[in-house]
């Protein structure tokens, strides 16, 4: 048996799940790969095009519009996050109850991040101003400012609470969900007719690297000696 450590590591109480490393180079990468999607959504190029044939089919797809709206709506910041804010207030309460020093660093480190959203979201939307589809007034679409709550609301929320939870068939279940459901927050909008998928896929993006940045902070503080 494991004897317990200093709180918050990698065999005590509670468990810490094996840390993934995230190496600069991951960032980079996806970095590039937003701009790219970001050239392609301002300009007329074939991959918009492309995009825009893909969203229309998505949205004369089978799926009823009711089950697709409730899918977006998860989206709604009036939604996910006080998700977030639910579960901050529990691993803030747990952490606490252990006597982990500094225990509000995690819920204030995810807090930020999740405010980063629509200071980075807003000024894109109107930098590239792309177009919605039919029906939708206006400009402002890329990136999607729903996918991109739904992303490091429901994300910053999983990754704490990984650290609390036992057994890594519960954490992978968490994580599978986690995934699945941003899915179909993406695919609900796209098929209301709310975004293109491009909007969706940019804004996964830009969510990815805000998740892996909160991750990187979250090892950081745990592999501290004062953590």
């Amino acid at each position: 048996m494991r004897r317990p450590g200093p709180c918050g590591r990698l065999g005590t109480t509670p468990p810490v799940p094996g840390r993934p490393t995230f190496s600069p180079t991951a960032l980079a990468t996806l970095a590039l790969l937003f701009a790219f999607l970001t050239w392609q959504a301002a300009v007329d190029s074939p991959l918009r095009r492309a995009d825009e044939r893909l969203g229309r089919a998505i949205a004369d797809g089978p799926l009823p519009d009711r089950v697709a709206e409730l899918l977006a709506d998860l989206g709604n910041v009036t939604v996910a996050v006080p998700v977030l804010v639910v579960v901050l207030a529990y691993v803030a309460w747990r952490a606490r109850r252990a006597g982990t020093p500094r225990w509000w660093l995690p819920a204030l480190a995810a807090l930020i991040t999740m405010a980063a959203v629509p200071v980075l979201v807003i000024p894109l939307k109107e930098a590239v101003g792309r177009t919605g589809p039919p029906g939708m007034a206006g400009d402002g679409y890329y990136p999607s400012g729903h996918t991109a709550t739904a992303a490091v609301a429901y994300g910053a929320a999983v990754l704490l609470l990984l650290p609390w939870l036992r057994g890594s068939y519960i954490r992978r279940e968490l994580t599978i969900g986690y995934l699945v459901l941003v899915a179909f927050v993406g695919f609900g909008l796209v098929r209301r007719g709310y975004h293109w998928p491009l909007d969706v896929v940019a804004s996964l993006v830009l969510s990815a690297m805000l998740l892996i940045a909160l991750t990187v902070f979250l090892n950081s503080r745990r592999r501290s000696p004062e953590s």
